[in-house]
C-alpha cells in the first residue's frame, strides 16, 4: 500500500478492505492503557523532568507507527511531558468507542447466544429466539463499518496530536537532513576507498610494468652497437618510458598520496610543501589522526590551494596551518600574493567545497584585491 497515515487511507474507497481499520482499532483500544501509564508517570515527570517521561514517549512513538508510518527521532523534552497530560484526555473517546464496539459485537453475536428459557439483553431490547435477535444482528452489521470509520477518525485526531507533541515542527526535517548527510558521507567514503584501490592497482601493476620496460629498454640500448639503425629508436623509447614513469607517479600521487596513508596529514602536508615552487611554512597541531575521509579531503584542499597560489597568486611565501581542536579539523592556507581570487572562475575550489559539504564541513575563501589570500576548511570529526 502507498498510504503512510490513517488520514491517507481513510479517503480511499477500499479503506474497509485494507489493514488500516484494524490498525486504527488497535491504536484506539490501547490508548487507555497508555493513559493509565501516563497518569502514573506524570507526577514523577513534573518533578524529575522530561527524562522521566521518555519511556512512555518512546512507547507512544512506537505505537504511533500503527496509524502513521512516517518516522522521526528527537531527544527527550518537555513536549513529552505535555503529551502525558494530553493522552489522559485522549483516552476518553477511546473508552466510548470501546463500549460502542462491545455493544455492536453483542448485537452481531446475539443470534448465537439466545435461548427460550432466558432473555438476552441487546442494548435497546431483549431477545429469546433467533428471529427476535436477527434484526439486532443486522443492525450491528450495518453499524460495524460506520464504527470502523469512527475508529479511524479518532485514531487520526489522536495521531495528529501525538505527532505535534512527540515530533515538534522541524524534527522530521532535521532527521531527514541527518539521513541525507549520512548517505552523502557513505558515498564519499566509498569514493575514497575506490580511489585507494585504483592507486594500489596502478602502483603495484602498471608502475612496476613501466619500470620493467625501462630496464629492458636500457639493457637493449647498451647491447645495440652505436651505429645500429635501431639504436636511436630504442634510446628514444627509453627516454619516453622514463618520462611516462614520472607522469604515472605524479598521477598516482594525485589519486592518494602514500605519505597520507602511511604517516598521516602532517607528514603529507610537509611533503606538499617540499614539492611547492613557492617557499611554504607548515604548522600542524594534530594530536590524533582524524577519519580517513576527512584527512583526505583536508589534504586535497591544501594541495589545490598551493597549486592555485603557484599558478595565479604571484606569492613569495605561503603559510599552511592544520589543527584538531574539539573534534574539528581546521586547515588554512594563506599566501602573500596579489589576491583577487574567485572560486567561481574555475579555481577548482568549488568541487572541494562540495566534498567538504558532503562531510558536514565548510570551505571559505578570503582574497581581497592586493592580498592576502586565505583558504580555510573545517571538518567535524
Amino acid at each position: 500500500m502507498g498510504e503512510r497515515t490513517i488520514w491517507e487511507s481513510a479517503g480511499r474507497r477500499r479503506f474497509l478492505l485494507t489493514r488500516w481499520p484494524w490498525r486504527a482499532t488497535a491504536y484506539v483500544l490501547s490508548t487507555p492503557v497508555v493513559a493509565l501509564l501516563s497518569l502514573v508517570a506524570l507526577p514523577f515527570a513534573l518533578v524529575g523532568g522530561p527524562a522521566v517521561a521518555r519511556p512512555v514517549a518512546l512507547l507512544e512513538r512506537r505505537r504511533l507507527r500503527l496509524v502513521d508510518a512516517a518516522r522521526a527521532g528527537r531527544p527527550a523534552s518537555w513536549w513529552d511531558v505535555g503529551y502525558l497530560c494530553a493522552v489522559a484526555f485522549l483516552a476518553l473517546p477511546s473508552l466510548v468507542l470501546a463500549l460502542a464496539l462491545t455493544l455492536v459485537l453483542a448485537l452481531i453475536s446475539g443470534p448465537f447466544f439466545v435461548a427460550p428459557d432466558r432473555a438476552l439483553a441487546l442494548g435497546f431490547g431483549e431477545a429469546r429466539t433467533v428471529s427476535e435477535a436477527l434484526p439486532y444482528a443486522l443492525a450491528g452489521l450495518a453499524l460495524f463499518p460506520l464504527l470502523l470509520y469512527l475508529f479511524a477518525l479518532v485514531a487520526g485526531v489522536h495521531a495528529t496530536i501525538a505527532r505535534a507533541l512527540l515530533y515538534p515542527s522541524g524534527s522530521g526535517l532535521r532527521t531527514e537532513l541527518v539521513r541525507v548527510s549520512q548517505s552523502r558521507e557513505r558515498l564519499v567514503t566509498a569514493f575514497d576507498a575506490e580511489r585507494r584501490r585504483i592507486e594500489r592497482d596502478l602502483h603495484d601493476g602498471a608502475q612496476q610494468r613501466v619500470v620493467s620496460l625501462i630496464l629492458r629498454l636500457g639493457v637493449a640500448k647498451l647491447e645495440l652497437p652505436p651505429d645500429s639503425p635501431g639504436t636511436e629508436s630504442v634510446a628514444d623509447a627509453h627516454s619516453q618510458a622514463k618520462q611516462l614513469l614520472v607522469e604515472l607517479r605524479e598521477f598516482i600521487h594525485g589519486i592518494h598520496p602514500q605519505a597520507l596513508s602511511d604517516l598521516g596529514l602532517p607528514a603529507a602536508l610537509r611533503e606538499l610543501a617540499d614539492r611547492s615552487p613557492i617557499p611554504v611554512t607548515v604548522h600542524c597541531v594534530v594530536p590524533q589522526r582524524p577519519p580517513g575521509t576527512v584527512e583526505g579531503a583536508a589534504y586535497f584542499v591544501v594541495a589545490e590551494a598551493l597549486s592555485n597560489a603557484a599558478k595565479h597568486s604571484g606569492a613569495t611565501t605561503i603559510q599552511v596551518a592544520a589543527s584538531l581542536r574539539r573534534n574539528v579539523l581546521t586547515v588554512e592556507v594563506t599566501d602573500d600574493g596579489h589576491g583577487g581570487a574567485d572560486a567561481s572562475h574555475g579555481s577548482g575550489l568549488t568541487g572541494l567545497a562540495d566534498r567538504c559539504a558532503a562531510l558536514g564541513g565548510t570551505l571559505s575563501l578570503s582574497s581581497p584585491s592586493g592580498g592576502p589570500t586565505t583558504v580555510r576548511a573545517e571538518f567535524p570529526c
